[in-house]
């Protein structure tokens, strides 16, 4: 998959993540208490980080946020 296209899945991501948090009125923080994990961990994961551990969160936050 060329780079730019996996760039553009990140932020979308990203925007899917953030709308979801802003129509439940929660933040970052709060959502990193919900999955048990850390704010910066969740935050990297956010971001589009590509390690096994990111990707476990993305799946957390998918199933808690209905993604």
């Amino acid at each position: 998959m060329p780079e730019q296209q996996i760039m553009d899945i990140a932020h979308k991501v990203e925007s899917d993540i953030k709308i979801a948090l802003l129509k439940r009125n929660m933040t970052q923080v709060e959502l990193s208490h919900l999955i048990g994990e850390g704010p910066q961990q969740v935050n990297r994961a956010i971001k589009g980080d590509i390690s096994p551990k990111a990707r476990k969160i993305r799946l957390k936050i998918a199933k808690v946020l209905d993604l």
